[in-house]
C-alpha cells in the first residue's frame, strides 16, 4: 500500500494538485492507495469518481495541520503494509513520528518557491529537518534541483522526476466549435493558460502582442486563468488599446481549455523569478505539445527540462520585452511552428504517466 500525505490534490486547481492527482491514480497499477488531503469544495463529488481511500481534513488551517499528522501517524502505526509514504511539501513531513517511517520509503516532492529559504533562516533550518525524514527527494526539474543545493538539501537524496501528464484525448466537438467560434480567422493566436501572477510573464507578452500587430493584424491573445494580477493586466490591455484582441477567459472547463489549446498556434509563457516565486518547471508547456502546439518559456526556472530549445519551442528572457518579441516573430518565419509543433506532440509522450510512474517504482522497489 502507498500513502500520499498532500497539502494539494484535486478538486483544487494548480499545477501541483494535478501532479499528485495524476500520481496517485498512476500508483494504483502498482497496489492499494491511501490518500490524506485538505477537504475543498466540491471535493466529496471528486472523490467518488476514483478508487483510491481518500480521508479529507477540515477545519481551520492551524489546527488542521495537527490534526491531519495525528490522522498519518496512527495510520501508519496502524497499518503494516504500507510499502511507502509520498508527501507533496515539506511540510507534509514536518509532524510526521520518524519512528513511524522505519521500514518504510519516504518520498518528499519539491517544486522551486517552497524551497528557496536562505541558508540558516528559520524555514530552512525547518525545512532541512523535514528533509531529514525523507529517503528520496523528487525535484520536478533540474533548475529545482539545483535551487534546492543551493539552499543546503543534500543533493545526494535527490532524484529529478519531472511532473506526469494524462493521456491527451480529442476535445469534444462542441467545445471545438467553440474555440474555432472565439478565434475565428486569427493569426496567429497565443494562449496562456495559468495563474495570473507576476511572475507568468503575462504583462510583457501583451506588450510584445502591441507590437507586432502591425505585422500580424488578425494576431489574437487569450489569457485563460485567474489570480492577483487580473485587474492590472486587464488595466494594460485598455490603455494599450488591445480589448478586442486580447480575450481573459476564467472558470473554463477542462475540455474547452484543451479545444482552445488546440485551436491556437503557440503556448507562452516567459516566467520570471518575481522575490521567492518562481516556475519549477511548467507542465502547461506538455500539454501544449500534446495538441502540437509549440512553447515558449522563460530562461528563469525550469521551462528548459519542458521545452527543447529551437527544436519544441523556444526559451527567452522574460524580463526583456524584445526579446519576447523577438522569439514570437521567429517562431512564425517560415511556418517554423508547423515543425516545432510536430516535434512538441511527439516529445510530450515521454511525460505520460504510465512512463513517468515507472521511475517512482523503481526508487520504492
Amino acid at each position: 500500500m502507498f500513502l500520499v500525505n498532500t497539502r494539494n490534490f484535486p478538486p483544487e486547481l494548480g499545477g501541483m494538485q494535478a501532479l499528485m492527482g495524476g500520481l496517485s491514480v498512476a500508483l494504483l497499477n502498482y497496489g492499494p492507495v491511501k490518500i490524506f488531503a485538505e477537504k475543498h469544495k466540491n471535493s466529496d463529488a471528486h472523490d467518488k469518481e476514483f478508487k483510491y481511500d481518500i480521508t479529507r481534513v477540515s477545519g481551520i488551517k492551524l489546527f488542521r495541520k495537527f490534526r491531519k499528522a495525528n490522522l498519518v501517524n496512527n495510520y501508519l502505526k496502524e497499518n503494516r503494509s504500507i510499502k511507502a509514504l509520498i508527501g507533496d511539501h515539506w511540510k507534509s513531513l514536518e509532524y510526521i513520528n520518524k519512528k513511524n517511517l522505519l521500514n518504510k520509503k519516504t518520498l518528499c516532492l519539491i517544486h522551486s518557491k517552497e524551497i528557496n529559504h536562505p541558508i540558516n533562516s528559520r524555514l530552512n533550518k525547518r525545512m532541512i529537518e523535514c528533509f531529514s525524514k525523507a529517503d528520496f527527494i523528487i525535484s520536478n526539474s533540474n533548475f529545482t534541483k539545483r535551487l534546492a543545493e543551493k539552499n543546503g538539501i543534500d543533493v545526494n537524496k535527490i532524484k529529478v522526476i519531472h511532473p506526469g501528464v494524462n493521456y491527451c484525448e480529442e476535445p469534444g466537438e462542441e467545445n471545438i466549435k467553440a474555440a474555432q467560434n472565439l478565434l475565428k480567422d486569427s493569426f496567429p493566436c497565443l494562449i496562456t493558460v495559468a495563474r495570473f501572477d507576476k511572475r507568468k510573464g503575462h504583462d510583457k507578452t501583451i506588450m510584445a502582442v502591441k507590437n507586432l500587430k502591425e505585422k500580424f493584424p488578425k494576431i489574437k491573445y487569450v489569457c485563460v486563468g485567474y489570480g492577483d494580477e487580473e485587474k492590472n493586466l486587464k488595466k494594460l490591455v485598455h490603455e494599450l488599446n488591445l480589448d478586442k484582441i486580447v480575450i481573459f477567459m476564467k472558470n473554463v472547463n477542462s475540455d474547452l481549455k484543451s479545444a482552445l489549446v488546440k485551436k491556437s498556434h503557440l503556448f507562452i509563457m516567459p516566467s520570471i523569478i518575481y522575490k521567492k516565486s518562481v516556475e519549477g518547471f511548467g507542465i502547461t508547456f506538455i500539454e501544449a505539445g500534446q495538441h502540437g502546439i509549440p512553447s515558449i518559456g522563460g530562461k528563469d526556472g525550469g521551462a528548459s527540462d519542458a521545452i527543447i530549445h529551437n527544436k519544441t519551442g523556444l526559451i527567452c528572457n522574460g524580463n526583456e520585452l524584445d526579446s519576447i518579441y523577438q522569439s514570437i516573430k521567429n517562431i512564425f518565419e517560415e511556418n517554423k511552428y508547423l515543425t516545432l509543433g510536430k516535434n512538441a506532440k511527439e516529445f510530450s509522450k515521454q511525460f505520460e504517466w504510465s512512463n513517468i510512474i515507472k521511475k517512482y517504482i523503481e526508487l520504492l522497489d
